[in-house]
């Protein structure tokens, strides 16, 4: 029986995605399905960063930092209008780690890995500098250096686009049933969006799930991998408030515990975040717990002069990360690398299992399971070097400040800051959604938050949204900035126009 399909991919996050455009450009024809919508779960709930992780670097993570630090160039160059430099402030409180292991650790960061657009370490006095402000007093002194901010949802989104680029099949809401080898290849069953089930045969299976992958290796592919040596979960918790500060710059804050937490620049809000914590519940009914957020409320106020009370908070989230090393370790010692599990009995057809990993980093995850694959693919085609930017990324000028200066020279009608976040959306990809824009009318129905009926339908077109979630909290965020009498509208408005679409 000939396959349908060299490789199915289980799995809509970024691992996921990112496995599946690797393999499309290396001339495999893939298939991947999501069992909800792409990146619902841990690739949309991470704590934004493209980074090497100082984290990493304390543990003695070497390896895993300068990949890091390499992959961060790549994606600046890839994706401008949704990765971009960001500053950030390191406040020295007393009880924390000294200066000199700061300025050390900070030193070894800045040369262990490429910084072409990106600022070096620097002493910072926080008693005559802007960004000691909002600090606390007794802050007297501090560092900065400079790392990269991702639209963590939209980075997976357009993997997924430009694997389908490439040839890929994307499948949200698609549920793997069942999967069996026979004669050489998997046999597997699929439960499609709209309830019908489908049937067929793949030479290959990357199990790239996230939190569900261990147990899809043992329940679902009958393998013996379902409880891997090592592998447990990590609860990431996060909290959104109004700014306590204003600027483009973020805080990296050493807590009394040990541990690093982030404050970022979120729009009008900060971001926050995270706690860690162990976790062994169910991944669907995952929550921000008060323990949680009174955790990273304390953190701020041991550094800023505003307090921030639980009650400010406005919106929170958690994700769910697996981790390889030993549980008895410290959350703060577990370094965030990625494992890869062959399941390939002689003369059977291949199952790769992967379990870990970061947003940073997703990249080289793929390119090795592409060369762990690569015996059972022997006609794979090189990558380019360099990659080809993602969807949105080749910019005029390659400079996404330019282009923003364009895009409000031509359309002067539509207001500057939701011309922006449209940009930081869609980069190039401005000009399919603005082609034939000649008022603001032209764009259709206003949801509120920057949100207009003609991005909705291109969400819905090219990007798989298919609930309202989908385009509130993924692919545009602009739920952050809507009323909720504007949310509740929107979801309202959406379900009729459904309704209309399937029935015309």
């Amino acid at each position: 029986m000939p396959p349908d399909f060299d490789l199915l991919v289980i799995g809509g996050g970024i691992n996921g995605t990112g496995i599946a455009n690797v393999a499309a450009q290396s001339g495999l024809s893939v298939l991947l399905v999501e069992q909800n919508d792409l990146a619902a779960h841990t690739s949309s709930r991470s704590s934004k960063l493209i980074h090497g992780d100082l984290r990493d670097l304390e543990r003695g993570a070497l390896r895993q930092v300068r990949e890091a630090l390499a992959e961060r160039e790549v994606l600046l160059s890839m994706a401008p209008h949704i990765v971009w430099p960001l500053s950030f402030v390191l406040p020295l409180a007393p009880d924390a780690r000294p200066a000199w292991k700061v300025r050390a650790g900070l030193f070894i960061y800045d040369h262990l890995g490429p910084r072409k657009g990106l600022s070096g370490c620097q002493q910072i006095d926080l008693r005559r500098h802007s960004v000691g402000q909002c600090l606390r007093p007794t802050l007297t002194h501090g560092f900065s250096y400079a790392d990269c901010w991702v639209d963590d949802a939209r980075l997976v989104v357009l993997n997924a686009m430009q694997a389908e680029e490439y040839g890929a099949s994307i499948l949200p809401r698609t549920r793997l049933m069942s999967a069996r080898r026979e004669e050489g290849l998997w046999r597997v069953e699929l439960l499609c969006a709209d309830g019908s089930q489908r049937e067929l045969c793949v030479r290959g299976l990357v199990n790239a799930a996230g939190p569900w992958a261990a147990s899809l290796a043992g329940s679902v592919l009958g393998s013996d991998q379902e409880n891997p040596a090592g592998v447990s979960w990590v609860k990431g918790s996060h909290i959104v408030v109004p700014r306590l500060y204003q600027g483009d710059h973020a805080y990296l804050l050493q807590n009394h515990d040990q541990r690093l937490i982030v404050v970022l620049p979120y729009g009008e809000f900060n971001l926050i975040g995270s706690a860690e914590s162990p976790y062994a519940g169910e991944i669907t009914e995952l929550t921000v717990s008060h323990e949680d957020i009174e955790y990273l409320c304390a953190a701020v106020n041991r550094y800023f002069q505003q307090p921030l009370r639980v009650t400010d908070v406005v919106w929170s989230f958690a994700g769910v990360r697996t981790v390889k090393e030993d549980r008895a370790k410290e959350l703060s010692t577990v370094a965030r690398d990625y494992r890869l599990e062959l399941d390939a009995p002689e003369g059977a057809a291949p199952l790769l299992s992967v379990y870990g990993g970061k947003m940073t980093t997703y990249r080289q995850l793929a390119k090795c399971v592409r060369a762990k694959l690569a015996s059972y693919f022997p006609d794979m085609t090189a990558l380019a070097d360099p990659p080809p930017t993602l969807p949105g990324g080749s910019l005029p000028s390659h400079s996404m400040q330019n282009y923003l200066v364009d895009l409000c020279r031509r359309f002067p009608f539509i207001p500057v800051e939701h011309l922006c976040r449209m940009a930081r959306r869609h980069g190039s990809r401005c000009e399919i959604l603005l082609q034939g824009v000649r008022s603001l009318d032209d764009l259709g129905l206003y949801f509120g938050g920057g949100l207009y009926l003609r991005e909705v339908r291109l969400f819905c077109a090219d990007e798989w949204a298919a609930e309202a979630e989908d385009v509130l909290w993924r692919r545009s965020k602009c739920a952050l900035t809507m009323s909720a009498s504007q949310r509740l509208a929107f979801t309202r408005w959406w379900e009729r126009d459904r309704l209309l679409r399937q029935g015309s």
